[in-house]
């Protein structure tokens, strides 16, 4: 235990090699000391912090020292350790920068209310960000934010964010729920080679009084039969799509009894009784 002490006090007044030393020490009494110690810089301060296993403790105690975090490298630290409090977390995600809140909602087991938290953050500054930057974000953000570029609809950006890996189907359905969009949104979405072959994509396009009749058109053969009949039920399309989704419908219909009439002329007649 003096040991311990004397460490401490060792902690309180370090420079030079012994401070660089201690700031692998693995008592966090120590690690508090060098809190307290004046020759502490920035640099070593971040070593610390980047220890996967640091006390929480210590991330309050740095959290709590007003002085420390007029460093931008200590605020982003802090954000990022997994073991920083969620609310020191959260109040620190307004001071950061536009790529690290990226990098943080792309951390994996980033807790949701935090990615969403970053999230809101993130789509809270577009209005105010330079097209190169949007062009960045489209390219790299994360699903909510890809697709509120994608509502957007900015021509240069839409191609980019469809090619985002992080965009999801759910995002591209929650914008083309959206009656009302930029031009050329949803005739993109339409060509694009991943998600106009997605199903539910393509449900979606056939609702959406702004796709064009063409490709709605070539879609129809590739719906089930039990989608394109609640598709047709009067009200979901405009009356000039629900005649072209009726005449679908008859015509499976009328390629369905045929099928069943040809199956019928092939099978064979019936044994007889008679001998």
């Amino acid at each position: 235990m003096e040991g311990g002490e004397k460490v401490r006090e060792r902690a309180l007044a370090a420079s030079g090699d012994e401070l660089a030393a201690l700031v692998h020490h693995p008592d966090a009494g120590v690690l508090l000391a060098l809190l307290d110690n004046p020759s502490l810089d920035e640099a070593q301060l971040c070593m610390i912090l980047e220890r996967k296993n640091l006390p929480g403790e210590i991330l309050e105690e740095v959290a709590r020292r007003k002085p420390l975090l007029k460093s931008y490298r200590v605020k982003r630290a802090l954000a990022f350790h997994p073991r920083t409090p969620r609310l020191v977390t959260l109040r620190l995600l307004r001071d950061l920068y536009l790529m690290d809140l990226v990098q943080l909602t792309l951390l994996p087991g980033i807790p949701t209310e935090l990615k969403m938290n970053a999230e809101d953050q993130l789509i809270s500054r577009l209005p105010q960000l330079p097209l190169g930057q949007k062009i960045t974000l489209g390219r790299r953000g994360p699903a909510r934010l890809a697709g509120a570029l994608l509502a957007d609809g900015h021509a240069q950006i839409v191609p980019i964010v469809l090619d985002n890996a992080y965009l999801t189907e759910a995002q591209v359905l929650k914008v083309l729920s959206r009656e009302k969009l930029p031009l050329g949104v949803v005739g993109a979405i339409g060509q694009h080679r991943k998600w106009s072959i997605t199903y539910n994509v393509r449900l979606a396009m056939v609702r959406h009084p702004a796709s064009p009749l063409a490709t709605i058109l070539s879609y129809l053969p590739e719906l089930t039969l039990s989608d394109l009949r609640e598709l047709a039920a009067p009200g979901i399309v405009g009356e000039s799509l629900r005649k072209y989704l009726e005449a679908e419908v008859e015509r499976r219909l009328r390629k369905g009894e045929k099928s069943h009439q040809g199956d019928d002329a092939q099978s064979p007649p019936a044994a007889s009784n008679q001998e």
